[in-house]
């Protein structure tokens, strides 16, 4: 991994904390992680197995901080690397349609989906939930799969224009 991946992989991961910070909680403390946005583009832009390690750690333990979850901490640092190496796989298993919109919106979807259930039931399981997890996950957990794939339609272009122009090293795909 070189430095310029590092400094564009901790923009993105700094954007996403502001966006998380900013955010407001609308539900029994809950708000929809705007990270996984960034995670998600920092995944597609340099798709591997370190990239998406760093990451993904880097992300649950950021998210983790700035969460308005109570005892959100841990639920973060385990959801987050599982969500990112989750979304990983799935990107690499769509190997032909890789550079489309279409899937990095879909992708970004199942992704929040998917962070929504290990960060639900890690919680569940580590400090409880606030209230049922049914309710958590249809006024939580699916509003944040629209937002955050709406967010990577207009943010994945951008970003692979930005990529094209600077040149930033695309790395082999290591699966």
């Amino acid at each position: 991994m070189n430095t310029k991946n590092l400094v564009a992989l901790s923009l993105l991961v700094g954007m996403g904390a502001v966006l998380h910070a900013v955010v407001p909680g609308f539900f029994l403390g809950m708000k929809p992680d705007m990270m996984l946005t960034m995670m998600f583009l920092g995944i597609i832009l340099f798709p591997d197995r370190k990239s998406v390690l760093l990451l993904g750690l880097v992300t649950g333990l950021i998210s983790g901080l700035t969460t308005t979850f109570p005892g959100g901490l841990l639920p973060n640092i385990i959801d987050k690397p599982v969500t990112a190496f989750t979304f990983f796989a799935l990107f690499l298993a769509l190997n032909k349609f890789r550079k489309s919109i279409v899937s990095a919106a879909v992708l970004t979807a199942v992704g929040t989906i998917v962070s929504g259930v290990v960060f639900l039931t890690s919680a569940f399981l580590i400090v409880g939930l606030p209230g049922p997890f049914a309710a958590l996950f249809a006024a939580v957990v699916l509003p944040a799969a629209a937002v955050n794939t709406v967010a990577m339609v207009i943010l994945y272009p951008v970003a692979q224009s930005i990529a094209n122009r600077t040149k930033l090293t695309q790395q082999p795909i290591s699966q």
